[in-house]
């Protein structure tokens, strides 16, 4: 639907502008001070490709972790009623606004060697998750997965149940139901909470080196490793590593753009 031109207003103009700048121009101070003429040799380096795909391994082993567990919880919490269902909601999206750092610390008091469930896990079967490659795939689904839970709990509140309705009058299994009918509904809000989740378990900083540590080659992330250069006075590598991630993150968003603007 074409929307009729709304009437110049430059007080807001002159605001939007500004409020622009605020967002680009430290991006712009990222790309002028990019050492383009070294930035194949700095990506060529061990250390940052280890970093890199310790990132890659990590956040898309995170993502599916988030979509295994998150889009049961996402279907619960938009089908069923139950005592306590905003405060679950509110709980599964904490981590959204919680300091990451807070969230590392409630991990490490959940599952580290002396937590709620890490002290018996360790006592039975000898694994622990803190400082170690698993700790960061735990750490990363922590934050991520409530993008994924809110955006496909949208799509399914918004979809047609009635085709859901349709298929289980014609015989058809709850699980059937839910794997032919109703995730194809859904197929675009879990492609886009997948994305997003994704996203976020890329650039994970806080909540990883507080429970998982800075390791290089088994914790030490992307975004942890452009924390190092920064405090080793490493700038080339720290502005080239994290120029890729803008790059990774700028290109989802927009091509997730339709799923939060719809067509405008």
């Amino acid at each position: 639907m074409v929307r009729p031109p709304q009437p110049f207003n430059p007080v807001l103009v002159v605001l939007a502008a500004v409020a622009a700048l605020f967002f680009v121009l430290p991006l712009v101070g990222l790309i002028a001070r990019t050492p383009w003429s070294s930035a194949l040799g700095i990506l060529a380096d061990p250390q940052v490709q280890l970093a890199l795909r310790l990132s890659l391994i990590c956040s898309l082993a995170s993502t599916v972790l988030a979509v295994v567990l998150g889009v049961p919880l996402a279907w619960v919490l938009a089908r069923l009623r139950f005592p306590g269902k905003n405060m679950l909601r509110g709980l599964t999206t904490l981590p959204m606004v919680l300091p990451p750092v807070v969230g590392g610390v409630a991990l490490l008091l959940a599952f580290g060697r002396r937590g709620l469930l890490g002290a018996p896990m360790a006592d039975t079967t000898g694994l622990s998750l803190p400082f170690t490659t698993p700790g960061v795939i735990v750490a990363e689904s922590f934050v991520a997965m409530p993008f994924l839970v809110i955006t496909v709990e949208a799509g399914l509140r918004s979809m047609d149940v009635r085709f859901e309705e349709a298929a289980r009058t014609l015989g058809a299994s709850r699980w059937t139901v839910f794997r032919r009918v109703t995730l194809p509904l859904i197929g675009p809000s879990l492609a886009a909470g997948t994305v997003l989740a994704w996203s976020r378990a890329l650039g994970e900083f806080g909540a990883t080196i507080t429970f998982a540590g800075n390791f290089p080659g088994t914790t030490q992330t992307a975004p942890l490793a452009i924390y190092i250069n920064l405090e080793s006075g490493q700038l080339a590598s720290a502005v080239i590593l994290s120029l890729l991630l803008v790059v990774v993150s700028l290109a989802v968003l927009v091509a997730l753009r339709g799923r939060y603007l719809g067509d405008a």
